[in-house]
């Protein structure tokens, strides 16, 4: 056989390897092509193809290996077991930047799956590779390295504490910093991954002085990197007071309220959320963001939005009135109890359901006149109606029970308070009776009403124990009225009144 045809076995052979690695990589892309491929078992057959001397063919097998672990776990489990993740590992250090993309992706795509596949990722020594490869020159480089450490660091504590332990923080603090956006967005998702288990963790992030590079993207026109980067900066105010108040001193505010109204929902929601975040922590952080006009931007966010986006911005308000009686009045004057009514009205799912209820008792439990604010919004009807409700979950019969107590123990606005002696259980109605104990002693025209609606000869039905709390405020209620006129509305004395007329013999 001449050299030239020796060359030509080999060129056929090549274009082979590099046909079969191009259309592997082709149907990957597909979904209902991966049952078939993985059934040929071409994960065995990509294997050797990763240490081709063709570099053309190995980062092809890297990319057809990423697209099908990236599909589902039982494939990234068979990258884990067919050992070859050491080989992408070793490969990262020397090969060129292309081959180290597709690693990368490869190991991105095992370890999103479960804390498990990002611990065997861990395991064969990925973290210093990838540390590595976040000091390349080449940007894309840096992305795709930065988009697996945040696969690996989002599962739990533990993980993230190893990803932090390899050093990698600094260096994603020196990523935010690049011209690329593709580079930040990747940079501040893996930093808010890395931020969110736990406070020691958000604190290390804060140590590194990403707090203000974050800040300084918040208006950034990307709208992706503007999601990824309220998402770090509530992943790390959420944690205590001492971080929230480092955001805060970011300056963020008032420039972040104005996203708001960004045309993206998610932008709207992390916005909120992060507001959230803050205001939980104290008194003095919520009136920060009251006296930039907060309070006021999240009511107008919840009348822009539907469905899940709306959660935190009705907690925030919740947050934000549980701290005070000039915060409840401020949440109030911004007429965020009309809109939260709005929600509890419109919306299906119980766990918004319950955080609202949750809400209007943070709102109302503060004096008599934040309880009229809620109880004139007509709301006590709908939270008495979610606790009766058989179809309630248990947190949202809870949630409504407590708002609606905790309402009632402050409202003395009586209109809103009489239809519940008819409708509400005796639980309920002995915190209603205890309010009208309260007012009627006080109000000659209350206690008129109360008699004409049919409220005194409802309370005289109640049937109550002796020396019951309940039976002391009905006492106190008969006491404002002449013992004749509790005497009529009590049942049976139109019985003993007709009872007299059959026994009374005319002289």
């Amino acid at each position: 056989m001449s050299q030239r045809q020796v060359l030509q076995v080999f060129e056929t052979y090549q274009k082979a390897r590099t046909q079969f690695v191009q259309t592997v990589a082709e149907l990957a892309t597909r979904p209902q092509n991966i049952e078939s491929l993985q059934n040929a078992g071409v994960m065995s057959l990509l294997r050797p193809l990763l240490l081709d001397a063709v570099p053309t063919i190995q980062q092809t097998a890297a990319l057809a290996l990423g697209r099908l672990a990236n599909y589902n776990d039982d494939l990234a489990e068979a990258v884990v077991k067919g050992d070859i993740l050491p080989q992408l590992v070793y490969s990262l250090a020397e090969q060129n930047r292309f081959y180290k993309k597709a690693a990368a992706f490869v190991l991105r795509a095992v370890a999103k799956h479960s804390p498990e596949l990002a611990q065997a990722v861990v395991d064969c020594g990925a973290l210093d590779a990838l540390v590595i490869s976040l000091e390349e020159f080449d940007p894309g480089v840096k992305e795709a390295a930065a988009w697996a450490l945040g696969n690996i660091a989002r599962h739990n504590g533990q993980l993230s504490q190893a990803v932090v332990d390899a050093g990698v923080v600094p260096l994603l603090v020196l990523c935010i910093q690049e011209p690329e956006i593709a580079l930040k967005r990747v940079a501040a998702s893996t930093l808010s991954d890395i931020a969110k288990h736990s406070p020691e963790l958000a604190q290390t992030v804060v140590d590194t002085g990403a707090i203000a590079h974050l800040a300084q993207m918040i208006l950034n026109p990307d709208t992706k990197l503007k999601r990824q980067v309220f998402s770090a900066l509530s992943q790390i105010a959420k944690h205590s007071v001492d971080v929230a108040e480092m955001v805060v001193e970011a300056e963020i505010f008032p420039a972040a309220l104005a996203c708001l109204k960004d045309p993206d929902e998610y932008v709207r929601k992390n916005v909120t959320t992060l507001i959230r975040e803050i205001t939980k922590h104290t008194p003095e952080l919520s009136q920060i963001i009251v006296n930039v006009g907060g309070v006021a931007a999240v009511v107008d966010y919840l009348g822009d939005s539907k469905g899940n986006a709306r959660l935190p911005g009705i907690m925030m308000l919740g947050y934000v009135a549980a701290h005070s009686e000039n915060l409840a009045m401020a949440v109030i004057v911004s007429k965020g109890v009309p809109q939260l009514a709005i929600c509890l009205e419109e919306e299906q799912e119980c766990h918004i359901k319950a955080a609202t209820a949750w809400a209007f008792g943070q709102i109302g439990r503060h004096t008599p006149e934040h309880a009229r604010a809620v109880a004139v919004a007509n709301v006590l009807p709908k939270l008495l109606n979610l606790y009766l409700d058989c179809e309630s979950l248990e947190d949202l019969q809870i949630k409504a029970k407590k708002a609606l107590k905790s309402i009632l123990q402050k409202c003395t606005y009586l209109p809103a308070l009489e239809p519940l002696l008819y409708e509400a259980p005796s639980n309920i109605v002995k915190h209603v009776v205890c309010q009208f104990s309260k007012v009627l002693p006080h109000d000659s025209k209350a206690r008129r009403l109360f008699v004409t609606s049919g409220g005194l000869k409802k309370v005289q039905e109640i049937k109550a124990e002796p020396g019951s709390a309940i039976q002391e405020y009905i006492n106190a209620i008969n006491s404002c009225y002449p013992e004749e006129i509790v005497r009529y509305y009590s049942p049976g004395y139109s019985e003993a009144l007709l009872e007299r007329i059959e026994n009374y013999q005319p002289v």
